[in-house]
């Protein structure tokens, strides 16, 4: 990723404006064994109190990182029970990159932070029918399949 992703630059405008990246060797301890870091590159979205939020193993180019790390963000915010925040990276994410390996996870989220910011079932419904349409033999849309009951 140092000579194919990270020198692009939207990569490292993206990084800047929106994480603190520390970069660590992989077998550097006690880091490795306390974040169980196996192989390299492993990207993990922390926390400022080091709790992980995100983890990615193995080589992604921009256009799969960028959305990856959106997704990390939407979870950090959707873990700390901040929908609004939440929602508006993973629509981010949804809407710029809406083909990536991580929109399917996001449109899943999208209806769950819905969901939970309103108390309204329709948002897990439009999730698995959105989901349906366009990611129809992903896990999230496995993984949504009840939500089409309501």
């Amino acid at each position: 990723m140092d000579t194919v992703t990270y020198p692009e630059s939207k990569v490292v405008r993206f990084i800047e404006e929106n994480f603190i990246p520390l970069r660590l060797l992989s077998d550097s301890k006690p880091y490795s064994a306390k974040f169980n870091v196996k192989w390299t590159p492993t990207l993990i979205i922390l926390s400022p109190e080091a709790q992980e939020h995100h983890r990615t193993v193995g080589f992604f180019g921009s256009e799969e990182l960028i959305p990856s790390l959106l997704l990390g963000l939407g979870k950090y915010h959707y873990e700390n029970d901040r929908f609004d925040e939440a929602l508006i990276r993973l629509e981010q994410l949804v809407a710029g990159y809406g083909i990536s390996s991580s929109a399917p996870e996001a449109v899943f989220l999208i209806g769950v932070c819905s969901y939970k910011r309103s108390h309204d079932p329709k948002p897990l419904k439009d999730a698995y029918e959105k989901l349906n349409a366009a990611f129809p033999d992903s896990e999230w849309a496995k993984r949504a399949y009840p939500y089409r009951l309501l």
